[in-house]
């Protein structure tokens, strides 16, 4: 399994752009970490990967899901912190995230399904060190 280190936004803007070339055309990357570990961060390095401004990548905590178009992809961005597993169900996201596009999910643990392929990177936060590395599995 992969493991990065980052120390700025920069470096975790870079890691997320990097990966944009592994997620396309259609990938699905879950995020899991603590509030503020850098997870809406990684997102916005994501969405220069592909071709999007990452000034427009905000938490989509009150939106849920926010649709991006680029130059080279369409992006969505779902933050699930508010739901349960039943409201995600409900809400009709895992159509979404079998779609088109690169997906990236911010708290895909309350998802009640599986993304097959799926790109699964846990982030964990130390002060202005943060940890990235590849799971196999969403915990739980």
């Amino acid at each position: 399994m992969r493991q990065w280190s980052s120390t700025s936004v920069a470096a975790t803007r870079a890691i997320g752009a990097e990966l944009a070339v592994e997620l396309l055309p259609d990938g699905a990357l879950l995020l899991v970490g603590e509030l503020g570990a850098g997870k809406t961060v990684l997102v916005q390095g994501l969405a220069a990967g592909l071709g999007i401004d990452p000034e427009e990548v905000q938490s989509p905590t009150y939106t849920l899901m926010r649709e991006h178009r680029g130059a080279r992809r369409r992006m969505v961005h779902l933050d699930l912190y508010r739901l349960e597993p039943e409201d995600v169900a409900a809400a009709g996201f895992e159509e979404v995230l079998l779609g088109p596009g690169v997906k990236a999910v911010e708290w895909p643990e309350r998802m009640p399904f599986v993304v097959p392929g799926a790109l699964i990177l846990a982030i964990e936060r130390d002060g202005e060190r943060r940890t990235i590395r590849e799971i196999p599995a969403l915990p739980g």
